[in-house]
């Protein structure tokens, strides 16, 4: 009895598994659907402006059949990104994270920003350019805070005069006066070849030298960095 069971049995189990390879096989075709297309290539539409869909046709993703089609996204290279926005790209910042609006170095560390020393009677004699104990002072504080820098500063030293006295002569004692306080911080081991010096005389007044007060505001030392 039993064993004319198990051979009802067999042909019964062979159906379902072949229902089942059927069913799956169907299934995929399903999945694995794509697009009709004509002798040219092109999707094959129906009247309701569809894509045409069949199990054996053109599988990629199309775009004009509304299909999402990934675009690759190009490798960044870090090289051409400024997290910090300082100008130094990151590969070459030393200094990352640099405050907004900082002046920075050639790798991206923050240097101190221009100066202006107003060369008033305390800090020169006049039609001298023999430093006094005001402008030292002065000068000592730039050079605390060159000291306190993360970045390596060059600074280019330009003196400048009111216009009382010839131009000829007033382009001497800029220059005179930008070279004592250029010799001043080099006396206080800032380095001799990471300054310059330059005198721009009278030719760039901020202030009217039509007055005492304007004469005195044009008289200064500017200490710019780079």
């Amino acid at each position: 009895m039993s064993d004319i069971m198990s051979k009802s049995i067999r042909p019964l189990t062979a159906a379902l598994v072949c229902l089942g390879i059927g069913l799956s096989i169907q299934t995929t075709a399903q999945a694995e659907k794509g697009y009709l297309t004509d002798t040219a290539g092109d999707v094959v539409k129906t009247s309701s402006d569809e894509c045409w869909r069949i199990s054996d046709g053109l599988a990629p993703p199309v775009e004009a059949c509304g299909d999402v089609i990934a675009v690759a996204e190009e490798p960044v290279d870090p090289c051409s990104l400024d997290d910090d926005g300082d100008g130094v790209n990151n590969c070459e910042d030393k200094c990352p994270n640099t405050r907004a609006g900082a002046k920075v170095d050639s790798q991206g560390c923050e240097i101190i920003e221009d100066l202006v020393l107003h060369v008033t009677a305390d800090h020169f004699d006049f039609d001298k350019a023999v430093l006094k104990p005001a402008m030292k002072d002065l000068l000592d504080e730039v050079m605390a805070k060159i000291e306190a820098s993360p970045g390596d500063e060059h600074i280019m030293i330009i003196g400048h005069t009111d216009s009382i006295g010839t131009e000829a002569y007033n382009q001497g004692l800029s220059e005179r006066r930008a070279r004592a306080a250029a010799d001043y911080l080099i006396s206080k081991g800032f380095p001799q070849d990471k300054i310059s010096i330059s005198g721009a005389g009278e030719s760039e007044p901020v202030a009217d030298n039509s007055t005492r007060q304007g004469r005195a505001e044009n008289r200064r030392v500017e200490i710019k960095t780079h």
